[in-house]
């Protein structure tokens, strides 16, 4: 079952990273946490715009940039076709279907984090690892 975050618990995560909490920020930060479908910012407006009468696709786009800059969202620029992103933060990969455009999360083996562990002189801030294939409905 996916976690529920609640609105107290959101609004403490924005204001953590320096980002002023407002309805529309806690809307999408909440359904980028409670939906990890890798969604466009068309399908996060669609998903919100009846609940949040005041949002717009505008708000959307610059909501999530944010929430990128921050850190707190990840853009995925897997597909030339389109972006998507993800609200799950932590070190994982995607997969990408070539026939469904689905993607899936896979965890990253520790033999590529290994990879990391020789870049103290760098600073990491992020790492993207993509796969591209067909799922199994689709091969």
């Amino acid at each position: 079952m996916k976690k529920k975050y609640t609105r107290t618990e959101l609004k403490a995560e924005l204001e953590a990273a320096g980002i002023r909490a407002s309805v529309q920020r806690i809307a999408i930060l909440g359904f980028m946490r409670e939906n990890p479908i890798h969604p466009t910012a068309d399908v996060v407006y669609e998903a919100l715009r009846d609940e949040i009468g005041s949002l717009s696709l505008t708000t959307v786009y610059n909501t999530l940039k944010l929430l990128v800059d921050h850190g707190l969202v990840s853009m995925l620029t897997i597909d030339d076709t389109f972006r998507c992103f993800d609200g799950n933060v932590d070190m994982h990969a995607h997969f990408m279907c070539r026939g469904c455009k689905s993607i899936y999360d896979i965890e990253v083996p520790e033999e590529v984090k290994c990879m990391l562990k020789g870049l103290d002189d760098f600073k990491v801030d992020e790492v993207q690892l993509y796969i591209k294939g067909y799922c199994k409905n689709c091969k």
